[in-house]
Order: C-alpha cells, then sequence, then structure tokens
C-alpha cells in the first residue's frame, strides 16, 4: 500500500492508471487514504490534496473509475481525516493545560489561549475557507481541537467544507480530462496546481515575517 502511495505522489498520471486497471477497489481505497492522511495528521501536509482530486477527476474520466462514487468517497476522507485532527488535538491540548512543566506553562499553554482568540473570532471561516490552502487545512482542525472549538460547529463546518473542497477540483479534474492537451500535459498541470494552491500560504507567511520584524 505505501508503494502505491509513493508511485501516486511522483508519478500520479501513470500510477494512478495503473492501480485502477489492476484493482479498481484499491485505487479508492489509496485515494482514500491519501486524502484522509494530508487531513488527519499533521505530520502529512507535503500530501497534494488539491493535486490528487484533479488528477483523480481527469482518470475519472477515461477509466474505470465511477465519478459518482469517488466523489463521496474522497469526502468521507476529508471528514473523517478532520474528525481524527481534531480528536488529536484535543488530547494533546487537554495535556499542555493541565502540564506542570514551566516552560509548557509559559509558552504552549499562552499559544492555546491566543489560538482559541483566533477560533472565536475566525473560526468557521476559517475551517470551510481552509480547506482550500495546502498545509494550512493540515493544522487547522488540529489546532481546533486544541482549544476544544465547538463541536458540533466543527462538525458543520468541516462538513460544508469537504462537500466544497473535493468536487470542486475532482469535477473540473473530471470535466477536463477528455481534452487532448490535458493528457498530454498532465504532470506539468499537476505540478502547476501544486504551486498555485500554495502561493497563499507562503504569501501568509512571508506577510507574518514582516509584520514581525517590523514590530
Amino acid at each position: 500500500m505505501m508503494n502505491e502511495i509513493y508511485e501516486i505522489l511522483f508519478h500520479t498520471n501513470q500510477a494512478l492508471y495503473s492501480i485502477v486497471s489492476a484493482n479498481v477497489f484499491e485505487a479508492y481505497l489509496v485515494l482514500f487514504l491519501i486524502i484522509f492522511l494530508e487531513t488527519g495528521l499533521i505530520v502529512f501536509p507535503f500530501l497534494p490534496g488539491d493535486g490528487l482530486l484533479f488528477s483523480a477527476g481527469v482518470i475519472a474520466a477515461s477509466s474505470k473509475l465511477n465519478i459518482m462514487l469517488l466523489v463521496p468517497i474522497l469526502i468521507m476522507a476529508a471528514i473523517a481525516g478532520n474528525y481524527f485532527n481534531y480528536g488529536i488535538g484535543r488530547i494533546i491540548g487537554d495535556r499542555i493545560e493541565h502540564s506542570q512543566n514551566k516552560f509548557i506553562k509559559k509558552y504552549l499553554v499562552k499559544s492555546i489561549i491566543q489560538t482559541r482568540l483566533f477560533y472565536e473570532k475566525y473560526g468557521r471561516r476559517s475551517i470551510i475557507i481552509g480547506r482550500f490552502f495546502p498545509v494550512i487545512r493540515t493544522y487547522i482542525p488540529f489546532l481546533a481541537g486544541t482549544v476544544k472549538f465547538n463541536y458540533p460547529e466543527f462538525g458543520r463546518d468541516t462538513l460544508i467544507g469537504s462537500v466544497i473542497w473535493v468536487p470542486f477540483f475532482t469535477l473540473i479534474g473530471y470535466f477536463l480530462g477528455e481534452i487532448i492537451w490535458i493528457q498530454d500535459n498532465f504532470e506539468l498541470i499537476f505540478l502547476g496546481l501544486i504551486i498555485v494552491t500554495l502561493i497563499p500560504f507562503f504569501f501568509t507567511v512571508a506577510k507574518l515575517v514582516f509584520a514581525k520584524r517590523k514590530a
């Protein structure tokens, strides 16, 4: 399974076609797992969620992948990943707040308080819109868990964000997938999509660094 994931990450087009041709059910499972890991564990922010959704849609346009089945499966993966990440954040947040370690109490508890204030102000927007920002979307549910962001609201916003995010990229790939130019330049488009979706993240980081230096 890990070998299939590696091949999809670095040889997306060929690897997906190969897995779909060999076992379409394994293709659904592998795609589910990658989307789940990208949103469910903070150690996997580098996984190409947007690009993979687009690629899956392109492959579905000319293979045995059923787009009507693919989209719900990937929506469930995105939702499950967020819930799992939230749970981990909640467990870690509890341990941090009840820790007797002086360093933790001085620095990390303060960070949790600041994060809680952020979610009180921007919580819903960050969970829904954050879906469209690579790297950031991996940490949003984790941080929401650490500050015990309202669980029903988190679930509702996770559902809304996932139902918008997955079809948006997957269906664009699906409806453009039969265009010859798209097929001939698949890897270039995949790479370009990753770069374009990362621009807001790096812009935000640069803005924060500049503001910190100015202060």
